[in-house]
């Protein structure tokens, strides 16, 4: 062999011999999840229940993981020792993904470790309100097969969590029902009316859905129920006209939406923020406002409850009350919290004529003002 083909043959070996043992050490690539999103409906194709399940988790709270079979779930990050929050949406009229939904995920999983699961049913909730209201009891059919599927693994019934927006939450009152009661917690926020308000116990969400119901309430004049459903019913701002909210019918869809969906904004707020939307029991929204109701004795022993994910919303006694409704006020943006404050005037000798009162209240760094009008 001649000497410069002997030294092209010993490179070219080398080069090899040195590609090999460098990429033996190699781990092999992992393989990373599939993420599947939201799926956007067709009107023209009807409203055909077509679910899925989407799985996110601590570790990556931005990918849905698509599980249905239980397979699916083992060969997934889900996590049976933690516990697992099924978010349920509503009404969908024009079959796109819900737009806050994102938003909550997020907001669920830095505020505590849990498997959380999306049920992304847009292709029954589109087209006609009352072709979606057909399909909750199907819907709640197959949501608990799929809980079935999580029971068989070691999950217990009372680490499952669900909420369920507007129409969702009378779907998470129906999974509730089938299992008698003993899941761990439904939290409705603001659960539709329309064909709800004179619906039966077995056909709405009620506090005999799950060990702990609450619901918010924000549009009861409008999408919202007007009854109460849970142990606990917080009825924001009387439960209707939201501040901030547009208050004439020009704003379009705002108007129509805004209220209603206060509820998941509120709920979000609680999750990311660490002031407490707390409220109180009373007999009426009036009777709230003129500070009649200032503590949580009755019925609660002093615990009043608040929104969020506290274990009964911070409610300590045993056996629960049901349908207390509690009331709250809030600002007209995120965080939403606002201090409530009772102010007591004690005149010497009755006015003859109405008087105005200036208060002005410090806080830190901020400062409020309010005129209270005493009538004659």
């Amino acid at each position: 062999m001649p000497p410069g083909l002997w030294e092209r043959c010993c490179w070219v070996w080398g080069l090899l011999l040195w590609l090999s043992i460098g990429n033996a050490g190699d781990a092999p690539p992992t393989q990373q999840p599939k993420c599947t999103d939201f799926q956007n409906a067709n009107l023209l194709r009807g409203t055909n229940l077509k679910v899925q399940f989407l799985l996110f988790t601590p570790s990556d709270p931005s990918c849905g993981q698509l599980v249905e079979e239980s397979s699916d779930i083992q060969n997934s990050g889900f996590n049976v020792t933690l516990g697992t929050k099924l978010i349920i949406h509503g009404f969908r009229a024009l079959g796109t993904k819900p737009s806050w939904i994102d938003k909550f995920i997020g907001a669920l999983l830095r505020a505590v470790d849990a498997n959380v699961i999306a049920v992304d049913w847009v292709y029954g909730s589109s087209g006609a309100y009352f072709s979606a209201v057909e399909n909750v009891v199907k819907l709640g059919l197959e949501i608990s097969r799929f809980l079935r599927k999580l029971l068989v693994l070691g999950v217990s019934e009372s680490s499952i969590h669900i909420l369920g927006v507007s129409l969702g939450a009378h779907v998470g009152g129906m999974v509730g029902h089938f299992y008698k009661g003993q899941l761990g917690r439904i939290t409705g926020l603001d659960p539709a009316g329309p064909e709800y308000t004179r619906a039966s116990l077995e056909e709405r969400l009620d506090a005999g859905d799950a060990l702990f119901v609450e619901a918010i309430h924000t549009d009861t004049d409008n999408l919202g129920i007007r009854i109460p459903v849970g142990h606990v019913d917080y009825f924001v701002n009387g439960g209707q006209d939201q501040p901030g909210c547009p208050s004439f019918i020009h704003a379009g869809y705002s108007y129509l939406i805004c209220d209603h969906m206060r509820a998941v904004h509120l709920y979000i707020s609680a999750l990311e923020n660490s002031c407490p939307l707390m409220a109180f029991p009373c007999a009426s929204y009036k009777a709230f406002l003129a500070g009649h109701c200032l503590d949580c004795f009755n019925p609660f022993l002093l615990s009043c409850p608040r929104i969020g994910l506290v274990e009964q919303d911070g409610v300590k006694i045993e056996p629960l009350p049901k349908e207390v409704r509690v009331y709250l006020l809030t600002s007209s943006k995120a965080p939403y919290c606002v201090h409530h404050s009772f102010v007591e005037f004690y005149l010497q000798e009755p006015r003859k004529k109405d008087t105005s009162i200036a208060v002005t209240f410090l806080s830190g760094n901020v400062t409020s003002s309010v005129k209270i009008t005493m009538y004659t």
